[in-house]
């Protein structure tokens, strides 16, 4: 029984091989400018930050009161590495760290199970006790920022214009989270004296009951006219702080004036917030991030598309800076990358002339860019896009997928000198020499396998470098079988 030779085969079928070699060529064209480009490849960030707040209580007793329990029902999270913990007066951040070796699919659920086993015991928690708040998006990247300063307006002006931005640059196709970065909270201060109003016979109490008996909102009764049913709302609500100063106060069958009792002022949240500034200026952060999987760099040009728009409707004091420029980066990376894929070309063009001969250069030197729009056709298949390490992957394997083919060219040139036919030297590559080769390609990608098998944070980062050198040098094993056919058309 005789048995398959890839090689012959691709001599009787000349016309298909090359139908199907300039097809792949398309195809990896039409793949490259589709796949997602990203400064980094995604991965699954595991620590979750739960917050709680018991406003007014020591360390000792935050820590023994809230602390300890969160931790002691936390223990009971699946995939649970550690739980670390930072207590001070009134306030307790734990840190949840899951393993290394937790499924990326399995995250979600977990912290899922995590909010769910600290709503069981939030009525064991003090009376008061604000939270727990829970955050696990903290590790999303932010890759394009723009900062806004004022000249003459006030901080609450500049946060409307840039709340409007955000509302604008949410309409962007394939954006993600879209967050402000040190946007102070506009606050009502009252203040009185203690001596004032002790002597007035009024307490602290007194004023905080009047002030939540006003503006509370109740059910005022409804009004049925046939068929019309009418909602009764009585006002008094606060609309600012005028109005609070309206209020009067009833104490022991007296009335006072609040406004004569309590200065009302308007101002900002006191510490304040995470302040921003830009150039010693301070500023309002506008944070943008991209959906997985998208293409940075197209997004970034209908990012700077809007932005230009919405800067150009600004009023005159409003100053937009770009403070980060991610597509600028990644587009660096692939020029990168392309520069070292025509060094590689040149260099095994220039040697393979040199060594081989000008026929059988060109065929080897055709076997980068054929290996590479099938790689990209792969790439696109299984979701990896271009990034740092996949970049770095094909920049590895560019050294290494002319291996086979300059084997398989050197082979048939020498059976060639040897006197043998032009058809037997090229089917004698496959019957001598496929084997070898293919037993050579898979120790090479066998040297990356701990990427890929490994489960850790850093095993699923690097997880592309595995898959793009494995598919690549696989690959150019199987067209350099296929190139001797190339070589022997007359």
């Amino acid at each position: 029984m005789k048995h398959f030779n890839l090689s012959e085969w691709a001599l009787e079928h000349q016309s298909l091989v090359l139908f199907f070699m300039l097809a792949l060529f398309a195809a990896g064209l039409f793949s490259y400018f589709r796949l997602g480009q990203a400064e980094d490849p995604e991965f699954t960030f595991k620590v979750m930050v739960i917050r709680a707040m018991w406003p007014g209580a020591s360390p000792a007793e935050m820590e023994l009161q809230v602390t300890e329990r969160l931790e002691k029902k936390l223990q009971e999270t699946p995939y649970l590495d550690n739980v670390r913990s930072y207590t001070k007066s009134g306030e307790t951040t734990i840190f949840i760290t899951l393993k290394d070796s937790t499924p990326p699919k399995e995250v979600a659920g977990v912290w899922y199970q995590v909010r769910k086993k600290i709503g069981d015991i939030r009525y064991t928690l003090p009376e008061g006790t604000l939270g727990p708040f829970f955050n696990d998006e903290f590790g999303d990247v932010f890759g394009n920022i723009y900062a806004f300063t004022s000249d003459g307006l006030t901080q609450r002006q500049l946060r409307d214009y840039v709340e409007h931005v955000r509302r604008e640059v949410l309409l962007i196709p394939n954006v993600g989270k879209v967050d402000l970065i040190g946007a102070q909270d506009e606050v009502i201060f009252a203040e009185f004296s203690v001596r004032q109003i002790a002597a007035l016979g009024i307490n602290e109490q007194d004023i905080l009951r009047t002030i939540q008996a006003q503006n509370a909102v109740v059910p005022s009764g409804i009004v049925e006219a046939g068929p019309e049913r009418i909602v009764l709302r009585v006002g008094g609500q606060f609309i600012s702080e005028e109005s609070l100063r309206a209020i009067n106060l009833r104490v022991n069958d007296r009335f006072y004036r609040l406004s004569d009792l309590v200065t009302i002022t308007r101002g900002y949240a006191d510490p304040p917030q995470m302040i921003y500034r830009v150039n010693g200026e301070p500023a309002i952060g506008l944070a943008i991030n991209m959906k997985t999987g998208a293409n940075v760099l197209h997004f970034g040009e209908a990012l700077k598309e809007k932005m230009n728009k919405i800067i150009g409707e600004l009023p005159i004091g409003v100053g937009v800076h770009q403070v980060s420029d991610q597509p600028v980066i990644v587009e660096e990376s692939v020029s990168q990358f392309t520069h070292a894929l025509f060094e590689a070309v040149a260099i095994v063009l220039a040697v393979s002339f040199v060594s081989l001969g000008l026929r059988a250069g060109l065929v080897v030197a055709l076997a980068i860019p054929l290996v590479l729009a099938m790689t990209f056709v792969a790439l696109e298949y299984l979701d990896i896009s271009l990034q740092r390490v996949s970049l770095g992957a094909l920049i590895i394997a560019l050294g290494l997928l002319v291996d086979d083919a300059m084997i398989a060219v050197e082979m048939m040139i020498s059976r060639l000198e040897k006197g043998d036919p032009l058809e037997k030297a090229a089917t004698y590559v496959y019957t001598s020499t496929a084997f070898p080769m293919l037993t050579g390609t898979l120790v090479t990608v066998a040297s990356f396998l701990p990427i890929g098998l490994n489960s850790s944070n850093a095993g699923e980062y690097t997880f592309s470098l595995f898959v793009v050198i494995a598919i690549s040098l696989i690959l150019s094993w199987l067209v350099a079988l296929l190139l001797d056919e190339l070589h022997s058309i007359k």
